[in-house]
């Protein structure tokens, strides 16, 4: 998966703007207007590429980072604001439908004189549930409860396909319970990481007073819930270690892992959150498992209790009031990504309502504002991707004839789910209306879960989505061997009425999208899966070899970037996402030398077709990021900072080399014998 986002009018719409004008007109090019060229590409061709961009763009008190994401993100919440005002300004909106549904999650947010009103009320009936818990089998039983609300105390629970046999269903059990996430915010000894915790504490402390407790209870209660996450957090993996398939597949019979937990009856667990006659599951990291069954009786039921409460409230904690929303705010968003202002109150309730109703707004969005032809177009991009890896791995000098064939027949029957799907999710039994904001978010939270375990021992539906279309983002997925992007990858820009050339079409949807995701395909996590979703070894041991030793390679020159003072990227945790984008960007770039406007070698704005290719794949990672949020960004994201997201393949690249003249002994150019190369 790639995580951005991307922007405005469409190729289609943008020709039929030149066919209807009757004079040209000028345009800036954002490939030359967002250079800063007192920079010498040889030296940082993200700051090359995007240098003047940062300079007249700071990023806002109230962002993260400021770049394409944010431009992008604006866009197309301004499209879903229009699509939830619309929506709620109706009087005769059906009850029930899309229209009515859409409408009244998006005004009950806005609706903070209710929401303040409510206080922690909408969470009274569940708090009550925890307050009630007197014995082990009560508190398990309250557990796998608040599991179905969207709350996640303790572990992680999911139904997704097993990755041995994916055409069925499997319960998979993994490692969480963390207010923080990350099990390094709970150990590391940097001044950064030592801050955080110990405003961590303070947060849980001040979250426990608004809920009613005295500051020495609260005190107690902070304390009390921060040894027991530190120490789940001590039986957890490190997100390296996340990335094993292999390491991370436990299949046990229930049996089997009620002997290894008895503390913990699993049966009846799986049957409270409502996966009924589960007879394996999946552990993740049964480590985890054995500290948690033990974690059930070392700890107090009022330990227990506490710790609930806190998970619970964290969960909902951005929808309640504002005295809480704004301490939420401060940890999660100040002192831990530092931002210092929130966004505005329309903005946060459109992502909101977005991201609980997707699915009806994204209907919406396709009819209204998704140009035709997007899906084509996006489609023929990614088939002629295609065909160009296949013709890399042909040529490939490391790798036998016995795996290329495999190799092959295992991009062949990659599935390309471009633009929207073709049957949409049924919402019809989510219940919403005005009257509160959190059981409005509580309501899909329920949905979706139902609608996940829901598929537990049904046939595999291979048509799903993961995203919905006006997402600007993209994803590979083993299980179905198959690569999902939405139609808003159709947009790019600073391209408004006019059609963007090749070189930008091919450097961003072509290289960082399509080529991207299928490179996902065939690197270290997704080279173990077969062209069925399986993991299944496919490759000669010499050829397995081979290919370790490259992606060792590959490990050891990012985790050699210092993004901050003493803060490295993460090499082994970020492996796959670099291949993905070494392997995204040559892919691009071969695509793109078939076209008429490489092989005219056509000038654009002063640039070759070469520099204009690279210039939009620096481009498609234009982002300028906080110190704080690069912190975390470092600690807990599997994708490198976008800085290395752009010069670390570039690096590797002998067609950017001599597009820019990128002499030997240049920063930007690796000697033959370290450049990386793979597929």
């Amino acid at each position: 998966m790639r995580f951005r986002t991307k922007l405005t009018l469409s190729l289609f719409s943008a020709l039929l703007f030149l066919n209807c004008s009757k004079k040209e007109i000028q345009f800036e090019d954002p490939l030359v207007t967002n250079r800063d060229t007192t920079i010498n590409p040889g030296d940082d061709f993200f700051m090359y590429a995007n240098g003047g961009w940062f300079k007249r763009n700071p990023i806002p008190a109230s962002e993260r980072s400021n770049g394409i994401f944010r431009t992008i993100g604006d866009t197309i919440n301004s499209q879903i604001k229009q699509i939830c005002e619309k929506s709620a300004a109706l009087t005769d909106a059906v009850k029930g439908s899309n229209e009515q549904k859409i409408g009244d999650f998006y005004a009950s947010g806005m609706d903070t004189l209710t929401i303040e009103k409510l206080g922690l009320s909408p969470l009274k009936e569940d708090l009550n549930k925890i307050k009630a818990i007197k014995d082990i089998p009560s508190l398990l039983s309250t557990i796998g409860y608040l599991h179905t609300i969207g709350a996640n105390p303790a572990f992680s629970m999911y139904v997704s396909q097993d990755d041995k046999n994916s055409a069925k269903y499997a319960v998979f059990l993994s490692q969480g319970g963390l207010g923080m996430g990350n099990r390094d915010y709970y150990f590391n000894t940097d001044k950064e990481t030592v801050n955080i915790r110990n405003e961590y504490v303070k947060h849980l402390q001040a979250m426990s007073e608004l809920m009613g407790n005295s500051k020495e209870i609260a005190k107690n209660n902070a304390i009390s819930i921060m040894k027991m996450e530190t120490e789940l957090a001590k039986n957890s993996r490190k997100l390296e270690a996340l990335r094993d398939p292999i390491k991370n597949y436990n299949k046990m019979s229930i049996g089997d892992l009620n002997k290894a937990t008895p503390n913990v009856d699993w049966k009846t667990m799986t049957a409270t959150i409502g996966i009924k006659n589960v007879d394996t599951v999946i552990v993740g990291q049964p480590e985890f498992y054995t500290a948690l069954h033990q974690m059930i009786k070392s700890y107090s039921i009022e330990d227990w209790k506490t710790y609930l409460e806190w998970d619970l409230v964290n969960s909902y904690a951005s929808y309640l009031n504002a005295a809480f929303e704004k301490q939420n705010f401060y940890f999660f968003s100040t002192i831990m990504s530092g931002v210092k202002e929130q966004k505005p109150r329309w903005k946060r309730i459109v992502e909101q309502t977005d991201g609980s109703l997707g699915e009806l707004i994204g209907q919406v969005y396709v009819k209204d504002y998704l140009p035709k032809g997007s899906k084509e177009k996006l489609l023929e991009i990614g088939n002629n991707i295609r065909t160009v890896y296949a013709e890399r791995i042909k040529n490939l000098d490391w790798m036998s004839e016995e795996t290329k064939k495999k190799a092959l027949f295992k991009l062949s029957k990659i599935v390309m789910k471009v633009g929207y799907p073709d049957k949409w999710k049924d919402l019809s039994s989510i219940t919403i209306n005005r009257n509160s904001f959190l059981e409005n978010v509580k309501a899909a939270n329920k949905w979706a879960i139902n609608d996940m375990i829901s598929k537990y021992g049904k046939p595999v539906d291979r048509t799903e989505w993961g995203m919905y279309p006006q997402t600007y983002n993209a994803y590979y997925n083993p299980s179905n061997n198959e690569i999902c992007v939405p139609a808003c990858n159709i947009l790019v820009p600073g391209f408004e009425g006019r059609m963007p050339d090749d070189a930008v079409l091919y450097g961003i949807i072509g290289g960082s999208t399509f080529g991207h995701e299928i490179t996902h395909g065939f690197d270290d996590q997704g080279s173990q899966y077969d062209e069925k979703g399986n993991l299944n070894n496919w490759w000669t041991a010499e050829d397995l070899k081979k290919f370790k030793a490259k992606t060792k390679l590959i490990v050891e020159q990012f985790a050699k970037y210092e993004a901050l003072p003493g803060k490295f990227v993460n090499g082994d945790a970020t492996q796959g996402e670099n291949i993905a984008d070494l392997g995204g960007v040559v892919m691009g770039f071969e695509a793109f030398k078939k076209t008429s406007q490489y092989k005219n070698k056509e000038i654009i704005s002063g640039l070759t077709p070469e520099q204009r290719f690279f210039l939009a794949y620096g481009y498609a990672w234009m982002v300028n990021i906080k110190p704080e949020s690069l912190a975390q960004q470092l600690l807990t994201d599997v994708h490198s900072p976008a800085k290395y997201r752009i010069n670390g393949p570039l690096e590797n690249n002998p067609d950017f080399y001599k597009a820019f003249n990128i002499k030997p002994g240049s920063k930007m150019r690796r000697s033959d014998s370290e450049r990386v190369v793979i597929w």
